[in-house]
């Protein structure tokens, strides 16, 4: 698109990086990338999925940071992003500083399933999910350290232990973690499907050709 590739990261000092694990938010949808270089004005990322046309995009890191980008090129699985401003890239490449510690990324998810715990079955609703955990809302009590199993037809069962509570919230630590390429394969396409489902909600209350 526009630029060939790299050419919007060669106007600043860039630095490699062999791998840097962020997420790039879409007009509010999320999907794993990893940062392969970046400079004071912008990044050369790596994608696992198509990336959808929108009209904001921000990239977030391991540390919470959260930068708006534009779009100058995609090819491949490549893209290249411009910062609208420079920003400070000592920060950016320094994990011990951000919003939060270092941790995993976590993707704000619409995932339903169901819990099986204590010889029970019912309902379960994915808040965010990583390589390593989830966050879920479920109506039954769960006990600390409790091992229950999930279905949520998306993905193998997964067993998991509860690691806080809030009800009607429970942070859950997997028992397998996710490779990274596998978590933006099984989390991309619901990304798709549930912006698709929301374009659709403003044209579903109007009326019909030839109704008042």
């Amino acid at each position: 698109m526009g630029a060939p590739p790299g050419s919007e990261l060669r106007s600043a000092p860039r630095y490699a990086l062999l791998i840097r694990t962020a997420k790039i938010i879409a007009d509010g949808r999320e999907f794993l990338c990893i940062i392969r270089d970046a400079s004071a004005t912008g990044l050369k990322i790596r994608l696992f999925s198509p990336l959808p046309h929108a009209r904001d995009l921000a990239v977030e890191l391991m540390t919470g940071d959260r930068y708006p980008v534009e779009l100058v090129w995609h090819a491949d699985d490549y893209a290249g992003l411009r910062f609208p401003q420079e920003i400070d890239v000592e920060r950016l490449l320094d994990e011990s500083r951000g919003t939060f510690p270092k941790r995993q990324i976590r993707l704000q998810i619409a995932l339903s399933g169901v819990l099986h715990s204590g010889g029970e079955a019912v309902p379960v609703l994915f808040r965010n999910l990583s390589q390593q955990g989830a966050c879920v809302e479920s109506e039954k009590w769960l006990l600390m350290n409790e091992l229950i199993r999930l279905e949520t037809g998306v993905t193998q069962p997964l067993y998991a232990k509860v690691r806080w509570r809030s009800h009607p919230r429970y942070g859950l630590i997997f028992e397998h973690t996710f490779r990274l390429e596998e978590l933006a394969r099984i989390s991309a396409p619901l990304q798709f499907a549930q912006a698709l489902e929301e374009h659709a909600k403003p044209h579903a209350n109007q009326p019909s050709s030839g109704e008042a």
